[in-house]
């Protein structure tokens, strides 16, 4: 187990054991630009180009254990970047579980699954990457269990909302918390707030890059 998951779990942060093995399993040196790999074991964000990070691993740990994916989980993964995160979710819902992962970034979208598939997660048709405008989810593949979003938001986009299942989770961060909600019924939403984050923001419709 490396320096980082077992400071991860002394401080608290992780502490479900199949996040812990993803964590164990997925090492985040495999998705950061070559000349950070020396970094890689640090925990704070790391810039992978195009104005865009790797998250701090705490911070994706807070996430991940708000989230409590689970083997068999169908997961929508938005702003996946450099592809960890569905790399890690791809880890945990396994054979019978599926990861959509959006990207807007065509570039990242591609960088992203070249490194998941270093797990052989795209191959073994685990995960699957679209590059695409995040807000909008990807209805083909909802309704989810879960659903991640690694970017900033203003507000919640209601088509995340509408492809989460019932009983479903989401965590997005939105201005610099985080929130947490759970789906009780079409329209009604429990929701928590955890403060003191930072993010890049969500990208949404046409992108330069």
């Amino acid at each position: 187990m490396s320096r980082l998951v077992n400071e991860l779990i002394r401080d608290g942060y992780l502490r479900t054991i199949v996040i812990v093995d993803a964590f164990s399993e997925i090492q985040r040196i495999e998705f950061v630009p070559n000349d950070l790999e020396m970094t890689a074991e640090a925990d704070i964000p790391l810039p992978i180009g195009f104005g865009q990070t790797i998250s701090q691993p705490k911070t994706v740990a807070i996430m991940f254990e708000l989230l409590d994916p689970q083997p068999g989980h169908n997961i929508l993964d938005v702003g996946s970047g450099s592809g960890w995160t569905t790399s890690l979710f791809s880890y945990i819902v396994g054979s019978k579980g599926k990861v959509t992962a959006i990207e807007r970034i065509e570039k990242l979208c591609e960088f992203g699954r070249k490194n998941t598939e270093k797990y052989g997660y795209v191959r073994e048709d685990i995960a699957e990457f679209h590059c695409a405008d995040g807000s909008q989810g990807w209805p083909a593949n909802a309704p989810y269990d879960r659903i991640l979003v690694s970017a900033m938001a203003d507000d919640i986009p209601k088509e995340l909302k509408d492809q989460l299942k019932v009983g479903g989770k989401m965590v997005i961060p939105v201005h610099n918390d985080i929130w947490f909600l759970e789906k009780k019924n079409e329209e009604d939403f429990y929701k928590e707030e955890y403060p003191g984050f930072s993010f890049v923001p969500l990208i949404e419709g046409s992108v330069k890059y």
